[in-house]
């Protein structure tokens, strides 16, 4: 079994509650889930929150459209996403955030399709070659559950992968490569600037009455629009990993 789960939560520090932030009349976790739920190579999807109250928000959103739902750890990304998995009784997980209102169901099936009885771990960003927003990360349950036994930096608790990517003599694994290099755009959210610049995208799809839109759309609507690439220029890929590596230590809880 195939399962997607979606990490999510409402307490993040540069955009508080992104994921209830509205994009064209529903809001921002309702668009990635939907953009999952377009996947060929998908059996069943969770989302993964915390159990602050902040996040009973999430988990009711999550009941009420039929979205499985599990609630675990805020700071140990790691062990919920680990939890949600067992809970899920799945072998295969496809890691997406809830940061990713854009994503491309054919990209995600492509990533999912590179993950064969051979792998441990597949994704699209070792190196990036796609837009920032349009991560993949598919893995085994075996794999994640050495992860979780085994990692003990805070960063690799708080990122959920890193400890599986930074071992390849552990793990085997693969990067899957986009004919193209795209990896300069940025449709991910986490600031303001980042909301306002996949609005603006989102009204432009919509105007042309474009229902299905994949990658190639929105790279072409941003090609072609040099004022939208400036409005969130300034930030960098990664930032949240790159700023918990700066202050590493070993994780207690």
């Amino acid at each position: 079994m195939v399962t997607v789960i979606i990490q999510a939560r409402m307490g993040a520090t540069r955009l508080p509650g992104k994921m209830m932030k509205d994009l064209l009349g529903k809001p921002v976790i309702a668009h990635v889930v939907d953009r999952v739920r377009l996947c060929k190579n998908v059996d069943n999807i969770w989302i993964a929150t915390t159990e602050n109250d902040l996040d009973d928000v999430l988990y009711n959103w999550a009941k009420d459209n039929s979205v499985n739902c599990y609630r675990g750890s805020e700071k140990d990304v790691l062990d919920r996403y680990y939890r949600a998995a067992k809970k899920a009784n799945t072998d295969t997980i496809v890691r997406i955030t809830g940061d990713c209102p854009l994503h491309d169901p054919e990209t995600i099936d492509r990533v999912i399709s590179e993950f064969t009885s051979e792998s441990d771990y597949v994704s699209n960003i070792h190196p990036p070659t796609f837009p920032d927003g349009l991560d993949v990360e598919v893995f085994s349950f075996s794999s994640l559950e050495k992860a979780w036994q085994e990692a003990k930096l805070a960063s690799e608790r708080e990122h959920v992968t890193p400890y599986i990517w930074k071992n390849p003599h552990i793990f085997r694994m693969k990067n899957v490569e986009n004919d193209e290099d795209l990896s300069q755009y940025r449709i991910t959210l986490d600031t303001k600037e980042d909301l306002l610049l996949i609005k603006t995208i989102l009204e432009y799809i919509d105007k042309t009455s474009i229902l299905r839109y994949n990658m190639a759309t929105v790279v072409d609507i941003l090609k072609n629009d040099n004022d939208m690439l400036l409005i969130n220029s300034k930030f960098e890929r990664n930032e949240g990993y790159v700023d918990s590596v700066r202050d590493d230590k070993v994780y207690h809880d």
